[in-house]
């Protein structure tokens, strides 16, 4: 009679939540699981992570989600929208690799990605 538990083929891994993390400027480091599809800042708010305030929800309106991407990332993360571009021209701390949470996308690609937060959000 035929085994009805079914095994993975060997030498498989189950897929992995992609892992982000969040240092604080006080050097509070949060390691989070992040699920593809959604942002930067969902993840964020979602894994209590303090630095980021996001007033308006994610909509790319208020700039209190900057993150300063860790320089091995920047690439990865792709570039700034103009309207990106816009609500950092009000944004306090702005760095060349400055960007707002809401706007970055997780995918499996961003696995290990590191940004900062700043002592300040607003504008």
């Amino acid at each position: 009679m035929p085994n009805p538990v079914s095994n993975p083929p060997p030498n498989t891994t189950p897929n992995t939540m992609p892992k982000i993390t969040y240092i604080e400027h006080d050097g509070t480091q949060h390691t989070l699981d992040a699920e593809i599809g959604a942002s930067v800042m969902e993840t964020a708010l979602k894994g209590g992570v303090t630095g980021i305030v996001a007033e308006c929800g994610g909509c790319c309106t208020c700039a209190t989600c900057l993150v300063h991407v860790d320089e091995a990332w920047t690439d990865k993360v792709g570039s700034r929208s103009e309207e990106e571009e816009d609500q950092l021209d009000f944004a306090f701390d702005v760095r060349p690799n400055s960007r707002l949470s809401c706007q970055i996308k997780v995918t499996q690609e961003l696995d290990g990605l590191v940004v900062h937060t700043p002592a300040y959000q607003g504008r």
